[in-house]
């Protein structure tokens, strides 16, 4: 397909290592602009060493990134009440829910015809509900989720594999203080 005529997508990214395996595979398809936006990332120096390293990577590959704003306060008070849920609960449905609305929100604004997100790489994450909340939230939109569980077909190893290769910094929690201290 002419790269020309290509759907563009938003592509919601976690970390660098979540962006490798999605990113090529949804660059087959869409025009991918990457979207760094995880207020759920404590502490600030974790959340500025793996914006750090997505910079580091989309700049290499030439990939297009746009990076929110880190507003953990926001974040904090949507999960206010859920801190001792376990993970993959009722905090990590409403955090992806934050995520995936801004960025339904910043694709609307730049004139995308979907988004999608990196987080079902991950196998601590649910790609039903990752994907559920993408359906409802595209709907309040008026944009198309690209549906995805990454993971599958060796995706996560794919991923862990392009990151030693590229010598990526690779967290060892999800980002949110609550589920570094289970």
């Amino acid at each position: 397909m002419d790269h020309r005529t290509r759907p563009k997508c938003l592509l919601h990214c976690c970390c660098a290592p979540c962006f490798t395996h999605p990113y090529r595979l949804l660059s087959d398809s869409y025009l991918v602009t990457a979207f760094f936006y995880n207020p759920n990332i404590q502490p600030e120096k974790e959340y500025r060493a793996r914006e750090e390293e997505i910079r580091r990577l989309a700049q290499k590959w030439g990939a297009a990134l746009s990076v929110g704003e880190y507003d953990a306060g926001r974040w904090f008070g949507r999960v206010e009440g859920l801190e001792e849920e376990p993970e993959n609960g009722a905090r990590c449905a409403v955090c992806y829910r934050m995520r995936l609305e801004k960025t339904a929100e910043k694709a609307k604004a730049l004139g995308f015809e979907r988004f999608a997100t990196t987080l079902s790489i991950s196998p601590h994450k649910d790609a039903d509900i990752i994907n559920r909340i993408g359906d409802e939230i595209g709907a309040e939109y008026g944009l198309a989720f690209h549906r995805a569980n990454f993971k599958k077909k060796d995706g996560f190893k794919t991923s862990c594999r392009i990151s030693a290769e590229e010598g990526l910094y690779r967290q060892d929690y999800c980002g949110c203080i609550f589920s570094r201290r289970r």
